[in-house]
């Protein structure tokens, strides 16, 4: 394995920190602004929008750039946006750097994930895959309890400028660490690459990974009063679960990126039917905290973990040039937001455990869009030099 795919999930590891920070900061970043903390959480979702409608048009911009200076790229408008953030006057200051850094955190994915499939062979790319989005799951497991801790006792702007710190440390290690590569697809340019998309298998793996997202945020949105006002939970209790699903996260996201590259759809579809297992079982049991510990565990192990194979299958369904990646992980945003927003819609009406069978329901129509590529497994594409095999074209960095 490369070093520089460990470099990569670093700077993966940075975009997710500054993602879920502001989870961890809702109360003193609420009196900091004068804001309430409905409004704060409306940043994450704010961040999450621009990451869905403005990492492609980004990416797309970048495509006649090459992988490292793209990269250099958006790392400096990350740091922009951090640094906006730590220096925000006031509240609306700070929705435009949650934009900005939004924008920069999904062009980031798209352009890493085409280098990942530059920098390794076809046989262990989905290995490479899961190096790379551990980044996102150790930024779920320590990048938000640390930057919550860093809140705590220093104030949420020296939260972001750690953030801002993270990011050079990031970018330097990328400047020297990943080789200098030609661009991947070719002489085609933003043509070429938008000619994936007239491919309907694309669009239907695209709306598989929306789903497998959605039905796992459905009920991890929602895991903190489910603990504690269904299952009985104190609230000192909750932080540890939380961790104990983050590396659970760890572990499934290893072993699925070691499956991904021969078993991709088999790998999906035994996610998706444990997941619906795990998220019907927490329903229907929640009030035991043996079994909805349990269940949770198994949530995180088949959930978000199934990351290496639905990037797989989408790479050779379409390619694995930075723009197909970027909006395939647009479409992974889309289930985070379908997911979090059908289910708290579903608590009004049906009360707290409503937005598990939401993820339950999610699952099942995941495992419906699987149908057609179970019966006639996809293979690869014939792909371009430069995504065939590691590019052994490279530079000095």
């Amino acid at each position: 394995m490369p070093l520089a795919v460990y470099v990569l999930s670093l700077g993966v590891f940075a975009m997710v920190t500054s993602e879920f920070a502001v989870a961890g900061l809702m109360p003193q970043m609420a009196d900091g602004l004068d804001a309430t903390i409905p409004q704060i959480g409306c940043l994450i979702t704010a961040y999450a929008a621009a990451m869905a409608l403005g990492g492609p048009p980004l990416t797309a911009a970048l495509t006649r750039v090459r992988p490292k200076p793209a990269l250099m790229t958006v790392f400096a408008i990350f740091l922009g946006g951090n640094v906006i953030a730590a220096t925000a006057p006031d509240y609306a200051t700070m929705v435009v750097a949650r934009l900005v850094t939004g924008v920069a955190s999904q062009a980031f994915f798209g352009i890493a994930l085409s280098l990942c499939a530059q920098l390794t062979r076809p046989e262990i790319r989905g290995r490479a895959i899961a190096v790379v989005m551990n980044g996102l799951m150790l930024g779920t497991l320590l990048g938000l309890p640390l930057a919550t801790l860093v809140g705590e006792h220093l104030g949420w702007r020296a939260a972001f400028w750690a953030i801002s710190a993270l990011t050079v440390a990031a970018a330097l290690c990328t400047l020297a660490g990943v080789p200098r590569l030609e661009r991947g697809g070719g002489d085609g340019g933003f043509r070429q690459e938008l000619g994936a998309f007239r491919n309907p298998r694309l669009w239907l793996a695209l709306s598989t990974s929306t789903l497998v997202i959605g039905a796992t945020f459905s009920a991890f949105a929602y895991f903190n009063p489910i603990l504690t006002e269904v299952t009985g939970f104190g609230a000192g209790a909750v932080p540890l679960l939380l961790v104990a699903y983050g590396a659970a996260t760890v572990v499934g996201n290893t072993v699925v990126g070691r499956l991904a590259d021969r078993h991709t759809v088999t790998v999906l579809v035994w996610g998706l039917a444990l997941n619906t297992l795990f998220l019907t079982g927490l329903a229907l049991l929640a009030d035991i905290p043996l079994t909805a510990v349990a269940f949770m565990m198994g949530i995180g192990l088949v959930g978000v973990t199934m990351n290496p194979a639905m990037i797989t299958r989408v790479q050779r369904t379409g390619n694995a040039r930075p723009l197909v990646n970027s909006v395939h992980s647009s479409f992974i945003t889309f289930g985070v937001l379908i997911g979090s927003s059908v289910g708290g819609l579903a608590i009004i009406h049906f009360g707290l455990l409503a937005p598990v069978w939401v993820g339950a329901g999610l699952a099942v129509l995941g495992l419906v869009t699987l149908v057609p590529e179970w019966r006639a497994p996809v293979t690869a594409p014939e792909a371009a030099p430069s995504e065939a095999a590691p590019a052994m074209t490279t530079h000095a960095p």
